[in-house]
């Protein structure tokens, strides 16, 4: 199948190419993709990648055009948001946490599927794809039918971003801190992750703090109803639960001091390897910190739950998100890492 794809070689310029997407397998199908989110992720691979020619992209949303022979449950002219990949019969695929599946690096990044086949082609040559199980900087993704979540009448560019990072966002509130009423909740960066966890936790009637040096982005969630500072070093009130978008050292531990006794401190950020931790303290006041991947969440149970909040008005993602065509995705990327808008969505079709 002909497609249009954004091809990504290292720091040159990005190209839209005509590429050849794969036959889907009787587990498969293949998504006109609608809209795609612009995730950290992304850009990491990309420089991780070098000079190998790439179509990444991993937050696809779009309506199913063809199912293989052997799909259950997903129908040809359904809007689906596609997630992560995973196997789904590891043990951590069956507990419900296909973020820690068995085969994940090998699924989600190598660039080929699991028996090594590439799903890409560019000028009849073999180039990186299958990135998250789906590679949807293009006009059509291939994508096994387990990472297909409907999401009904949604708007494509809001629900698009539910596939990774809003769904790691609201997944670390929801999952693993876990607020109740009365709570109170630090958020560190207001990234797209950050923005959607405390979007969330403020939908469940929580107080929110978000920790954010860009002035745009903390505006924004003002005005969504959360507390905003421009730094941790600023007056900050003890908290019950705090979650790190950030991966830097220096504020895991000051979210470690920030936190009451028996507090839960999330990291969903990746920074340097060492932190310094006061295990005695930790012990003492009976502090817990937990890595979280992909929210802890089972895609096809989180993403409709967070599709209802939508529809109720109770999380506002559309104001998050700001449109560009597939061909402008480094000035996406630029508008971005500038601070000028928060989660930048590619719409192919434009």
């Amino acid at each position: 199948m002909r497609i249009s794809a954004l091809l990504t070689r290292g720091s040159a310029p990005s190209e839209i190419v005509e590429a050849e997407l794969d036959t889907p397998r009787p587990d498969e199908v293949i998504v006109r993709i609608e809209a795609v989110g612009v995730c950290h992720t992304d850009l990491v691979t990309r420089k991780r990648l070098r000079e190998r020619p790439a179509v990444l992209g991993h937050e696809g949303c779009g309506i199913v055009e063809r199912v293989g022979s052997a799909v259950d449950g997903t129908t040809v002219g359904d809007r689906v948001v596609i997630s992560f990949a995973s196997c789904g019969g590891c043990a951590q695929c069956r507990r419900g946490l296909p973020g820690y599946c068995a085969w994940s690096a090998a699924l989600n990044g190598s660039g080929r599927r699991l028996d090594r086949s590439p799903t890409l082609r560019v000028r009849e040559e073999p180039v990186f794809g299958a990135f998250f199980g789906q590679s949807s900087f293009a006009t059509a993704a291939l994508t096994d039918a387990r990472s297909c979540v409907p999401v009904g009448d949604v708007p494509p560019e809001v629900a698009a971003p539910l596939g990774c990072g809003f769904l790691t966002g609201a997944g670390a509130v929801l999952n693993v801190l876990r607020p109740r009423p009365g709570d109170r909740v630090l958020v560190i960066g207001a990234g797209g992750v950050g923005a959607a966890a405390a979007l969330t936790a403020l939908s469940e009637d929580v107080e929110v703090l978000v920790a954010e040096p860009v002035a745009e982005r903390r505006e924004l969630m003002a005005r969504c109803g959360a507390t905003v500072v421009a730094s941790l070093d600023e007056a900050i009130p003890a908290v019950t639960h705090a979650l790190d978008t950030t991966g830097r050292p220096e504020s895991v531990t000051r979210a470690l001091g920030l936190l009451q006794p028996c507090g839960v401190l999330a990291l969903v950020g990746l920074g340097p390897p060492d932190v310094t931790v006061d295990v005695r303290s930790l012990m003492l006041r009976g502090l817990r910190i937990h890595g979280c991947v992909e929210g802890d969440a089972e895609p096809s149970a989180l993403i409709p739950e967070l599709v209802r909040r939508h529809r109720r008005g109770l999380l506002p993602l559309e104001r998050l998100v700001t449109t560009y065509p597939l061909a402008d995705f480094d000035r996406a990327v630029t508008d971005q890492r500038a601070g000028r808008v928060l989660k930048p969505v590619l719409l192919p079709g434009t």
